[in-house]
């Protein structure tokens, strides 16, 4: 939502003689929203993937090996060049961040040094990473395509790849000068590469190939 948006959406409120009751009453929403997300993190396991939207926890069913595949291929590629170049932390699936109203377990996300380094062995939240992956589901397409698109990019992720196994597509977005998201690649074939990684290009048949993906570090580090 852009901030146009949210001006004209105050603006309908304050206009209506019912503005005050309007204001009490998401303030009462929120704070009972803020007391179950509290509950959901007790709630979580280690075991569990599950996220709180907008109030409501969700529940993942375990992903079928494709989805599975195309994310251990982006964590390989990304963590590989990330330890050897110092340059942060890949996690995979089970990294919780939060984000103002909701909290989210991407299929892959990366933090640059300036945050991973104050990370402790502990830690079980985390802030906004520098970049989210999300592999498209049957479940979770709406999801990825709408709540999280604008929260990423209202909280400043710096891009946003979206990764669809049925057409073996990556789109790549990026935050634009004004803070939206602009799509910079749409592509089944090609290149991928970002200023988050100085210097790696990845073919993007990599990411639905566990081979090519295998031979792919190898080859540019020599393994």
């Amino acid at each position: 939502m852009t901030l146009k948006s949210i001006e004209y959406l105050v603006n309908q409120v304050l206009s209506s003689p019912q503005a005050p009751n309007v204001v009490k009453q998401i303030r009462k929403i929120l704070k009972q929203e803020e007391e179950k997300r509290n509950e959901f993190y007790n709630f979580i396991s280690e075991q569990m993937k599950a996220e709180f939207i907008n109030g409501e926890i969700v529940i993942h069913s375990p992903v079928i090996i494709e989805h599975n595949e195309i994310s251990g291929n982006l964590y390989k590629i990304l963590d590989t060049y990330v330890v050897e170049k110092e340059a942060g932390f890949v996690g995979m699936e089970k990294i919780l961040i939060k984000l103002t109203r909701n909290d989210y377990e991407p299929d892959v996300c990366y933090f640059k040094r300036e945050k991973s380094d104050l990370f402790v062995a502990e830690q079980k939240i985390f802030p906004p990473p520098n970049l989210v992956i999300e592999v498209l589901s049957k479940s979770s397409i709406k999801r990825d395509r709408g709540i999280k698109f604008a929260d990423y990019q209202t909280h400043a992720v710096q891009e946003y790849w979206i990764i669809d196994p049925k057409t073996q597509t990556v789109e790549q977005y990026q935050l634009d000068k004004n803070g939206n998201y602009e799509l910079l690649l749409k592509s089944k074939t090609g290149i991928l590469e970002t200023p988050l990684f100085p210097n790696l290009l990845i073919p993007i048949k990599c990411l639905f190939d566990k081979k090519l993906s295998h031979n792919f570090i190898k080859e540019i580090y020599n393994l």
